[in-house]
């Protein structure tokens, strides 16, 4: 069977032909040519490809889970519970130490879960004892930060970071993450998601950038960039992984992997941006596609996304990775296969490159290549892609880690500053009645009093991390107490359940007496995502919501606290929305800290005793309940025609929303010219941003676009730009915002990229409700077709 060639991009080709033309290479003093640094890295690829069998290829696209991981999985967990287990695996009739001898004789490619530097450095001498003496490439779910290796950095989670609006900040942070994942063995994030939110229901959320195409493209961008930088070559970057192709934050029922049932104009308007940005403006080396199906086609055999569309089109030049398990899934759960053998055939034909993750893949992919159902091209392009990155990696020179080493660079200062520093601009104040915030730096011996699930905990970390150790995490307890009582307050903190479905009826009793004999009541409410607390877990991967409202007995907590009379301040740790209107008109105050990290209670206390001023933004639109889904600030033209019978049709606080310890007075935006009339121009829009209030705050400009009439419906606001600004009291500073082509572009009938003529309202303000904006207009006289 003849590979197809839609597939091939030309240099693709060119690498096939030289893997299956040119002989091996020796170098002058008599070594293979792939092992000498110095040598062309394509070069390097053909040459060691030409020293391969076919079975050697395919074993270069298998990936197993780290032995230790095995271990522990085989120890306490049931054949039964495998298929449904994203988590954890090992593999029925294969036991870790026949694992181990499969990378000994150079039958696996890659690893995940590997979380020590030692187990990492054990299976690269394994490797390195197989014939060809191919490195191994290492993946983790480094999400925000090394998380699942003990006493790395803990940044705050995705959708914290993009409450941060601030880019730079949060590629600092991914490339201070690649250098602790190198530290410790591993070469591969399978991070950023950048699927775009479209339902708070579902459990991940929290990994997330929101519910923007832009932010969350821009969010993909830093964190692709500070993994990789230009093209991760060497010793102190990684690959990053944009996940998941395509759409699995819409699924049907907001269930994870649920199927999604979205029209091919959604899938290009609101999906898709990010993946092609991700691919054309920072050159991401692998993509994972997604469990779920769209429109009847599962992710994993989706040849129109990972090939006509993303390779083809967009010119991804990178690799692909299968999600857990789910190339066996196509058969198992989606039914369109007869069986794995099959399952392979459809995702490998359709661009699949690498397995995660187990045995019997290789067997029968080699059968498939010998019976003519996958063309043996295919297998080429994955190996050399493969190899390719561990040429890059630097991994045939410097397989192992040094030990020590990787003291100095986990959690070292310089990263806890950055961590921290995120944790400040995320945290977001939602609620500010009658300035009950910043409390006075004088507490003259007042009482605040501190309970809630997620008080004393490592709750705060999030998703995607192993238990860290005690010293390097800060709780909310914790700071509080520590900043509260050098300023002359005293700190009375009770555990009325350490999680929320563990808040008892006697023990809310006994935390409403505490709270009475105080003068100030903080409550540290939310849900809990954290890896290894499934039982206890209420959002997070696999752990979907049916409601937005607090689980448990946290309402009939607040209820009893705020029957005291004393003045409430609500703290959320989440990292998926709250929607409990009737809690936050009666508290205080009330602050979004989402998932901070390893500071977040030093982070949030700062805001609280007002040494921090908070600037966090959201990056979804928090809705009253759950009826009102799908709640998007970029809807259609007609989503809010008419109303509901029992629940207004507003949300309980708008996209970009975020209050400050002082206030802000925006100009009207002045564009530097009212007509883009060429692909190449670039319109400044610039807005006076004025601090009327009497401290120093940051305030995040934001830029929406509206494309008054077009030929398909378009948003009612789309968001185009941002920049955060720094003012002092009574200061005034320019802000300048830029449109390009790019900003006003939509998919016409045949999905161009284009620019239709016509006329087009500039929004500017501090959130994207339509009270806080204030508009110009500008014009295209003609037709624009953008090259993508």
């Amino acid at each position: 069977m003849k590979y197809p060639l839609y597939i091939l991009s030309i240099s693709t080709l060119i690498i096939f032909s030289a893997c299956n033309t040119n002989k091996k290479q020796d170098t002058n003093d008599g070594g293979p040519l792939y092992q000498d640094a110095s040598a062309p890295i394509k070069d390097r690829v053909s040459d060691l490809m030409s020293r391969m069998t076919l079975e050697d290829k395919v074993y270069q696209m298998c990936q197993y889970v780290g032995l230790e991981h095995m271990k522990a999985a085989e120890s306490d967990l049931s054949e039964e519970e495998l298929d449904i287990n994203d988590a954890r695996g090992f593999y029925p009739g294969v036991h870790s130490d026949s694992v181990g001898r499969l990378a000994q004789a150079g039958k696996i490619g890659s690893f995940l879960h590997v979380v020590t530097p030692e187990e990492a450095n054990y299976l690269q001498s394994l490797a390195l004892e197989s014939p060809l003496k191919i490195p191994l490439l290492i993946g983790i779910d480094a999400i925000h930060g090394n998380g699942l290796v003990n006493g790395s950095t803990i940044y705050p989670s995705p959708i914290s970071q993009a409450a941060t609006f601030d880019d730079t900040l949060i590629e600092e942070g991914s490339r201070q993450t690649a250098l602790e994942m190198r530290a410790n063995g591993m070469h591969w994030s399978f991070t950023p998601n950048i699927d775009v939110l479209r339902d708070p229901r579902w459990g991940r959320t929290g990994e997330t950038y929101g519910e923007d195409p832009y932010l969350v493209g821009n969010m993909g961008i830093a964190t692709i960039k500070g993994l990789q930088s230009d093209d991760f070559t060497g010793t102190e970057h990684v690959i990053a992984c944009a996940k998941h192709l395509i759409a699995g934050s819409s699924s049907i029922n907001g269930l994870n992997a649920s199927p999604t049932d979205v029209s091919k104009r959604t899938l290009f308007e609101i999906f898709l941006p990010p993946y092609r940005r991700a691919v054309q403006e920072a050159n991401v080396y692998s993509i994972m596609a997604a469990h779920n199906e769209v429109a009847g086609m599962p992710g994993h055999m989706d040849k129109f996304m990972m090939t006509d569309l993303m390779r083809d089109r967009w010119h991804f030049d990178g690799f692909y990775v299968s999600d857990w398990n789910d190339v066996s899934r196509i058969a198992l759960w989606h039914h369109v296969a007869k069986d794995f053998k099959q399952s392979i055939e459809f995702s490998v034909n359709a661009g699949m490159d690498m397995n995660m993750h187990g045995p019997v893949f290789d067997k029968l992919l080699i059968e498939l290549v010998n019976e003519g159902k996958v063309d043996e091209a295919r297998v080429n392009y994955a190996c050399s892609k493969i190899l390719e990155a561990k040429f890059r990696l630097g991994l045939f020179e410097n397989p192992y880690v040094d030990l020590e080493k990787v003291k100095s660079v986990n959690f070292s200062e310089a990263h806890q500053k950055t961590a921290l520093e995120q944790a400040q601009k995320a945290i977001v104040l939602l609620k500010n009645e009658k300035s009950m915030l910043p409390l006075s730096e004088n507490g003259n011996n007042k009482t605040i009093f501190i309970t809630g699930p997620n008080a004393n905990n490592q709750t705060t970390l999030g998703d995607w991390v192993s238990p860290q150790p005690e010293e390097n995490i800060v709780t909310m307890v914790e700071g509080i107490t520590k900043i509260g009582e050098s300023n002359g307050y005293k700190i009375d903190y009770f555990n009325s359940g350490d999680r929320s479905k563990e808040i008892t009826d006697e023990n809310i009793t006994i935390a409403a007496q505490k709270a009475s004999n105080a003068d100030i009541c903080v409550l540290v409410l939310g849900e809990n995502s954290f890896r290894h607390d499934w039982a206890r877990k209420t959002t997070g991967e696999n752990i979907d919501r049916a409601t937005l409202k607090l689980s448990g007995n946290q309402i009939k907590l607040s209820e009893k606290i705020l029957e005291t009379g004393k003045p409430v301040i609500v703290l959320y740790v989440s990292g998926s929305p709250i929607a409990e209107p009737w809690l936050e008109q009666r508290a205080s105050a009330v602050l979004n800290t989402w998932e901070s990290g390893a500071f977040a209670g030093q982070a949030t206390a700062e805001i609280l005793f007002g040494q921090v001023n908070p600037s966090g933004k959201l990056p979804l639109t928090v809705p009253r309940s759950v009826g009102q889904l799908q709640m998007v600030y970029n809807h259609k033209p007609t989503a809010y025609v008419h109303k509901y019978n029992t629940e207004k049709k507003v949300p309980l606080h708008p996209f970009g929303y975020g209050l400050s310890y002082t206030s802000f007075e925006f100009s009207k935006p002045e564009l530097t010219k009212t007509t883009f009339s060429d692909i190449n121009d670039t319109i400044t829009v610039n807005v006076q941003v004025t601090n009327t209030g009497k401290v120093e705050g940051d305030e995040v400009v934001q830029l929406y676009i509206r494309d008054n009439i077009s030929s398909y419906t378009r948003p009612v606001k789309e968001l185009k730009a941002y920049k955060r600004v720094t003012l002092k009291p009574g200061e005034t500073k320019t802000v300048a915002l830029n449109i390009n082509a790019e900003s006003l572009a939509m998919y016409d009938h045949d999905y161009n990229f284009v620019i239709e003529p016509g006329d087009f309202t500039i929004m500017t303000g501090n959130s994207s409700s339509d009270k806080d904006l204030k508009t110009a207009s500008l014009s295209v006289p003609q037709k624009i077709k953008l090259e993508i």
